[in-house]
């Protein structure tokens, strides 16, 4: 990767964490962004993470329709495809706390 493309990948999470900041001015409750902001973590990361997010809310639910009472192995899944510099435990907290995927990380949290 030459000098010009690691400026423009920078120049990117930069506008990307700018446009977060702004969401967080007018509400400071915004946990997860704060994470992500604090982090580093790029806008490709955490649309992985929305994606990954949004299939297992889905299992969630077929799961609970199909009886299954015990969610482990979604809680390893998320733990496993979260960005490195990402703890499950914040993730899981700051989600809570800014109500994004309520009934996935709610179940997800009894597993920290």
């Amino acid at each position: 990767m030459n000098g010009q493309e690691l400026l423009m990948q920078r120049i990117n999470l930069l506008e990307y964490h700018q446009k977060l900041l702004i969401k967080l001015i007018n509400n400071p409750n915004l946990a997860f962004y704060k994470l992500i902001i604090e982090n580093g973590v790029t806008k490709q990361e955490i649309d992985k993470f929305y994606y990954l997010c949004d299939e297992l809310s889905m299992k969630l639910e077929k799961q609970k329709a199909e009886g299954y009472v015990y969610f482990h192995p979604l809680f390893d899944d998320l733990s496993a495809s979260l960005p490195a510099n990402l703890k499950i435990e914040e993730v899981i907290k700051a989600c809570l706390v800014q109500n994004l995927y309520e009934p996935l990380f709610q179940e997800l949290q009894k597993y920290l």
